[in-house]
């Protein structure tokens, strides 16, 4: 017979965080993982991004960002069935044409669908796919997905 413990699994999976959750409009928020190639694994971007300066903390919250080019009269649909899911519009941000290819899309605008959640391999490949055929269902097309935290202090520095 199983160990009773209070609350056990069930009361661990739906009890309520006493961690604030990451506010999306922070303004030290900084890009510590980003992919605009479809041909590179959520896992290897995330091992480098673990690595690197910035550094992604795996336990913390982050901002994922879905960048998507849709035609314009798609937009609101997409940003509605996305909703469901957590997601809400984000502000456009400005892309280095350097980042990867670029799509064509017949009166195509861009828009970022973003969410804040723990982020790790398997889903962020999930919801890359989801964004996938969110966008091809419309026309449209996925750019890249970015990961953003809050700047963490330079520890040399103190």
């Amino acid at each position: 017979m199983a160990k009773r413990t209070e609350g056990g699994w069930f009361r661990r999976l739906f009890s309520r965080s006493t961690a604030e959750r990451l506010d999306p409009t922070r303004d030290d928020l900084v890009t510590v993982a980003s992919c605009f190639d479809d041909a590179q694994a959520c896992s290897a971007v995330l091992d480098e991004a673990a690595r690197t300066q910035p550094v992604w903390t795996e336990a913390s919250d982050v901002l994922l960002r879905h960048h998507l080019l849709l035609p314009a009269h798609e937009v609101e649909d997409a940003a509605s069935v996305a909703a469901q899911d957590g997601y809400e519009v984000g502000p456009n941000v400005e892309l280095a044409d350097s980042e990867g290819y670029r799509p064509k899309v017949d009166d195509g605008v861009p828009l970022v669908l973003q969410r804040v959640q723990v982020l790790d391999a398997l889903h962020c490949s999930q919801e890359r796919s989801r964004m996938a055929g969110l966008a091809q269902r419309r026309g449209g097309a996925v750019l890249g997905w970015d990961a953003l935290q809050p700047a963490q202090p330079d520890a040399a520095s103190g």
